[in-house]
């Protein structure tokens, strides 16, 4: 027991540290397979386990958002973005966008009216309905759509673990302090590393395009990814919470998992959109 004043426990530190990293491996081995499965039927099973995480996300932005933790003020948003990916699932994203839209105007006169803020809602709309149905889009692209959204995800946890053992080895000056405290750049530069690494394996294995070019991309995307943890952390931050939820041991929310993620969903679809709008999927990862 560390008396009073005294020095700190390192024992209790270390075994505290262990106990994290643990519940973090653990929970990634049960989920990833999920994901990847569920990745690779693709269609509506593919949309349903979109579906459920993102009415769990809902939640957890609506909590971070609003202030609130009940279902009442989340139920704009869960319908928004379960239609939007019913709509995306059934080959209609710009429909899924629209019907997303329409109620998220709903919402916004509701809180005019109700003399409450609106500007939150012009977040929460987008930042959820925007990159499951980017994530839709991508995945129903016939030409290489399972191959790009099996690279987005590969591509998310290496620079995730990557920043995550860089940061705690090397450690070193922090990136935003303010945002998120143990973040540093000795992180973000081993997690663009894994971000490289996750591009060229994707180009090789795929047989095409050039694996320098999806190497840059990767990199890219990496600080991307940084950006929407950073953004979470502004949202954490300012509602005074440490974690966006509790349903994942070691990580707390699904938010708090796949905040970069959706940044980088949104970015690739982006990408694809502008290098070949017909094939988004192969617009983002075949670059020649």
């Amino acid at each position: 027991m560390t008396e009073p004043g005294g020095p700190p426990d390192t024992s209790r530190m270390g075994s505290a540290r262990f106990g994290d990293m643990a519940r973090r491996v653990v929970s990634a081995l049960l989920l990833a397979p999920l994901a990847l499965a569920c990745t690779w039927a693709g269609g509506w099973i593919f949309a349903a386990m979109l579906a459920i995480a993102a009415v769990a996300m809902a939640l957890e932005v609506s909590h971070l958002i609003y202030r609130s933790t009940g279902v009442r003020d989340a139920l704009g948003l869960i319908l928004a973005v379960l239609l939007a990916i019913a709509f995306a699932a059934a080959g209609l994203p710009s429909a899924g966008l629209a019907v997303a839209a329409g109620i998220m105007a709903f919402a916004l006169a509701g809180r005019l009216w109700r003399q409450r803020s609106a500007g939150q809602a012009l977040i929460a709309y987008p930042y959820l309905v925007l990159p499951f149905v980017a994530l839709i889009w991508l995945r129903n692209d016939p030409s290489y759509g399972l191959e790009a959204v099996f690279w987005l995800l590969v591509m998310v946890w290496a620079i995730d673990s990557f920043a995550y053992f860089a940061g705690r080895t090397i450690g070193g000056p922090k990136l935003m302090p303010s945002i998120s405290p143990k973040k540093t750049w000795a992180g973000l530069i081993g997690g663009m590393v894994g971000a490289v690494a996750a591009g060229v394996a994707a180009a090789l294995m795929i047989g095409a395009g050039s694996p320098i070019l999806l190497a840059v991309v990767s990199a890219g995307l990496a600080i991307v990814e940084q950006l929407g943890d950073f953004f979470e952390s502004a949202m954490k931050r300012r509602a005074g919470l440490k974690d966006s939820g509790h349903l994942i041991p070691g990580h707390g929310g699904v938010l708090d998992r796949v905040d970069g993620l959706m940044a980088v969903t949104v970015a690739a679809a982006l990408l694809g959109i502008v290098h070949n709008a017909a094939n988004p999927a192969a617009g983002v990862l075949i670059w020649p």
